[in-house]
């Protein structure tokens, strides 16, 4: 397998480690195609996907700012240094809270947690040393990054790929509504969080936000200058 960025392996040959032949995009496709062909079985079929398939999870998507603008004004290799900068300084702090990287795409981060609580130190982690090390770079080489976080029932797919609702509520929340120093939960994710850490829980902001004409109650917890933001009472 190729050369790899990251923690050491690829993230493909890090998160396929023990896992079951059976857990690929082959065997998925497979199994796809039979319930396509035989709908009478179409139940059975689903809940072996999910047996094979099925974990569940927090899920973290990051988005950095500005991908479009910073390209087109300073060029693609400088936006690709920029990313280089985000990855030094983002994969031992997920590494460090329990994250696994399930890929990069372009200039967002997918990565699974345990617990929701640990996505959110994480999270809360990456923003500050991002904003630390911005104070010492130009305006150009700033990195910024809101995150959106979901916790459910996903599908993994060998290792590399991730579906499920609450894998499509995360992702637009990190990609389309947070702002750069901003982490949004989803309302499963902040009730798992307040099950394990009810004093971490207090420092997001309710609010309700609007994307595909779809209304998704969501949780803010905001980092500016370093410091988690407490919400006024």
């Amino acid at each position: 397998m190729g050369a790899s960025i990251g923690f050491g392996k690829s993230t493909i040959e890090q998160n396929v480690d023990g896992m079951s032949a059976e857990n690929t995009k082959v065997e998925l496709e497979r199994l796809l195609q039979l319930r396509n062909e035989e709908p009478k079985r179409a139940l059975e079929i689903e809940a072996q996907i999910h047996q094979r398939f099925g974990i569940t999870s927090a899920v973290f998507v990051l988005d950095l700012a500005g991908f479009s603008r910073l390209t087109l004004r300073y060029g693609i290799v400088h936006f690709l240094g920029v990313l280089q900068r985000l990855r030094a300084i983002a994969y031992p702090i997920l590494k460090n809270h329990g994250g696994t990287l399930i890929k990069q795409e372009a200039d967002n981060l997918f990565v699974t947690f345990p617990e929701v609580e640990m996505a959110v130190k994480g999270a809360i982690a990456i923003l500050q040393a991002l904003q630390a090390a911005n104070v010492t770079l130009p305006d150009a080489e700033d990195v910024q990054a809101g995150i959106g976080i979901g916790y459910g029932d996903l599908l993994l797919i060998g290792g590399c790929d991730l579906f499920g609702s609450e894998m499509n509520l995360a992702s637009k929340l990190g990609e389309d509504l947070a702002r750069p120093g901003e982490i949004l939960l989803t309302q499963r994710a902040m009730t798992q969080l307040m099950r394990h850490n009810a004093d971490l829980a207090s420092n997001a902001e309710t609010m309700e936000l609007t994307a595909s004409g779809l209304a998704i109650p969501t949780y803010q917890f905001v980092v500016r200058r370093g410091v988690v933001q407490i919400p006024e009472s």
